[in-house]
């Protein structure tokens, strides 16, 4: 056991301070991202340097929030919502933390957990899923919660790195030698190429895609027309959208339809680690897909589990759950952790989020609502 988790009582009031210190830094320093057009490059030696700064204060903060009394308790029982892909990283994380808590707190804790569609693990929280912690793939998908009233407003400021978990980018998955020569967002207009991806109104996959185009132009100073006429050409290039990102791979696949196949930097590693071999491009311009996790304030304070879920999660951002999560092909967002793997990646020049388009609520009325700016592209594509 380490010195810190021998601190029992001597000590506990300074680590608390230093907990709730850093806590607020980090808030700080989450607003102020939030405020930016973009992510700082990794190639950036005043970046690595400031990820480094937040990496420490970060696992502070975790083995802070980890040193407690060992006090027997009775077992308790934690819910975890996920969407699908994350299963793998969680068979592996979950154990080590029940492990963990155990050792520490002298109490049992089991996990029900439940595995689906971002969208519609969002619903069967609204409807009764009685989910202590979500870990979802759409920042619009926990605001649909929040709004149902199971999660306090504003809960990515209160949380450690804007309340983001796990992180990816897009990918182009193309045909053997990319013989299309595929590299930019804008190759996908050209003429001659055939783009497969899903329909944003019914995949959110295929919503960050669909904001990969656009923010690719705006990103580099272009007007929203130039935006809008960018996404006209690319889904003017798309012969087909199916509902779902899933479905889309199989079309590409299975199907062999498409000469390119817009899709998620992790689903492409995790294919290689998997023993495919695929030719894919990383965009140098490119969308932080941002996957946020939060504790559902309602459930827990019914079921008494605020501490453990809120440990829980903070145990999500240690180097050692984040390692599980990038063995799935996932960027840490542990910013130490981050740095250190770095090279393991395609480097991105320039790197833009949903907060920089303007935030989940405002994406999804300004783009995706009915008659909004998807379906003005899709009306306009049948007329021509």
């Amino acid at each position: 056991m380490s010195k810190w988790q021998n601190t029992n009582k001597p000590g506990a009031h300074l680590i608390k301070q230093v907990q709730t210190y850093i806590v607020q830094v980090l808030q700080l320093i989450t607003q102020w991202c939030q405020t930016i057009k973009s992510w700082p490059s990794f190639s950036s030696i005043r970046g690595k340097a400031s990820l480094f700064l937040v990496g420490v204060s970060l696992s502070v903060v975790i083995v802070a929030c980890s040193a407690s009394n060992s006090v027997s308790q009775g077992d308790v029982k934690l819910t975890l919502v996920s969407f699908s892909v994350t299963k793998a990283a969680y068979e592996r994380i979950i154990p080590k933390f029940v492990q963990k808590w155990k050792k520490e707190h002298n109490q049992n804790v089991t996990f029900t957990q439940s595995y689906g569609a971002s969208g519609s693990q969002a619903d069967a929280v609204i409807k009764g899923l009685q989910a202590d912690v979500v870990h979802l793939s759409l920042g619009i998908d926990v605001n649909k919660i929040e709004q149902a009233g199971f999660i306090k407003p504003d809960w990515e400021l209160k949380a450690p790195l804007g309340g983001i978990l796990t992180r990816s980018v897009v990918a182009f998955v193309t045909r053997p030698g990319n013989p299309k020569g595929i590299k930019t967002w804008a190759d996908l207009a050209n003429n001659g190429v055939s783009v497969i991806t899903a329909n944003p109104k019914t995949s959110g996959g295929a919503r960050w895609n669909f904001l990969g185009i656009w923010g690719s132009v705006i990103v580099k100073g272009g007007e929203q027309t130039q935006a809008q006429e960018l996404a006209s050409k690319v889904y003017q290039n798309a012969p087909v959208l199916p509902e779902s990102a899933r479905a889309a791979t199989d079309l590409f696949f299975q199907k062999n339809q498409g000469d390119v196949l817009i899709n998620y930097e992790n689903e492409v590693i995790l294919a290689a680690q998997n023993g495919q071999k695929l030719s894919y491009v990383v965009p140098e311009i490119n969308i932080s897909i941002d996957n946020p996790v939060v504790v559902v304030d309602k459930n827990v304070d019914q079921h008494g589990t605020r501490k453990i879920a809120e440990a829980f999660v903070n145990y999500l951002y240690t180097p050692e759950a984040q390692r599980e999560f990038a063995q799935l092909g996932y960027r840490p967002v542990n910013p130490y952790l981050a740095v250190e793997m770095a090279s393991k990646y395609p480097q991105i020049q320039n790197i833009f989020n949903a907060q920089y388009l303007g935030g989940w609520d405002n994406i999804q009325k300004k783009f995706f609502a009915d008659g909004a700016i998807f379906d003005n592209i899709q009306s306009a594509n049948k007329k021509t």
